[in-house]
């Protein structure tokens, strides 16, 4: 089989023939049909960032395929199932696997290979596919599932006001859910106007560009403080601006990735009791809750789907997203 392998940051990845993978007691094989590039495979390979992938790492972790093969202790999925799953397992035992949670696992390990034609997957966290859903649906459920994340620990209801900074997919994803969970006053802030249109259709009520005194502004757009603000750019010192955005005793979800030192004033947030809640990735729940969305007909994140391209133009792909954002989240076919 081939598969797009990560070496050495600074190098582009390398479309290689590996050997088909063969599923444990408690795994499946998945013919891959569709896995969506994240920003996380751009910064994960880049010599600039302080982290990366393992050497010799196979890559891709948003997708959604068929399954191939399934090992002896599997008993709930079959060949031919249509799916998507978490790109990782735990021990399978422990409290935090048995809740669907193996982040929280002592033992949790990654497992992508989305961007290759066969990945391995845990069947204890593997999500069915409705015949409703395309695999390009599919391979949106993984993001879709961060933001549903950050949106429920945030604590969103219907009463809440909610500022979302950054218009990525991820704070796209949070849009939806933020709005999926009731709320009616949404804004959305970032550095250009270029996602302005999905963050609409992903029902932000407001946008905002991230002037000097985005507070000011977001309270005007908002009729108030917002309750919860989630951060999804990771930039430095938007933090900080979180936490000056925020009403007394609200929440602010970070859930961007930064690797540098945020300054944040802790005596601000202190006077307003606020609450700080990290948010990576996701649960099970996360996705069957994604899954469940998108085929009940909630399917405004198919507006973020972008171009699909094949596994030969994948290196040259991420080298240029490096320096040009693409338009709308960009789906790779393994055997396109």
């Amino acid at each position: 089989m081939r598969s797009a392998i990560f070496h050495e940051a600074g190098k582009p990845l390398a479309i290689e023939t590996v050997p088909d993978p063969d599923p444990a007691p408690h795994q499946v094989v998945i013919k891959v049909g569709r896995c969506g590039i994240c920003g996380s495979d751009l910064t994960f390979t880049d010599p600039k960032s302080p982290a990366h992938f393992a050497a010799g790492s196979a890559l891709g972790h948003e997708y959604a395929g068929e399954i191939a093969a399934v090992g002896r202790d599997v008993t709930h999925l079959k060949v031919g199932d249509r799916v998507t799953a978490m790109p990782m397992a735990g021990c399978g035992a422990c409290a935090a696997c048995l809740a669907g949670d193996p982040m929280a696992c002592s033992q949790c390990r990654y497992i992508m290979g989305g961007f290759g034609e066969y990945t391995l997957a845990d069947a204890r966290f593997v999500e069915r596919l409705p015949e409703t859903l395309s695999l390009s649906d599919g391979a949106l459920v993984e993001p879709l599932a961060c933001g549903s994340q950050a949106a429920r620990l945030g604590g969103i209801g219907r009463d809440s006001r909610v500022l979302v900074i950054g218009a990525g997919a991820i704070g796209l994803a949070a849009i939806y859910w933020a709005r999926r969970s009731g709320s009616e006053r949404i804004a959305a802030a970032a550095l250009s106007s270029r996602n302005e249109g999905l963050a609409r259709t992903m029902g932000a009520t407001d946008f905002l560009l991230q002037a000097d005194d985005l507070a000011a502004g977001a309270a005007d757009a908002l009729g108030g403080a917002p309750d919860v603000v989630i951060e999804c750019s990771g930039a430095v010192g938007t933090l900080g601006r979180a936490f000056d955005c925020a009403a007394p005793r609200g929440t602010v979800v970070a859930a961007g990735y930064c690797f540098e030192p945020q300054p944040i004033v802790t005596a601000g947030a202190l006077n307003k009791q606020l609450k700080l809640q990290f948010s990576l990735a996701y649960v099970m729940d996360d996705f069957t809750r994604s899954v469940a969305a998108l085929d009940a007909g909630s399917v405004e994140p198919r507006a973020m789907l972008g171009e699909t391209i094949g596994l030969d133009a994948l290196p040259a792909t991420i080298e240029a997203l490096r320096q040009n954002k693409a338009r709308g989240k960009l789906l790779v076919d393994p055997w396109g």
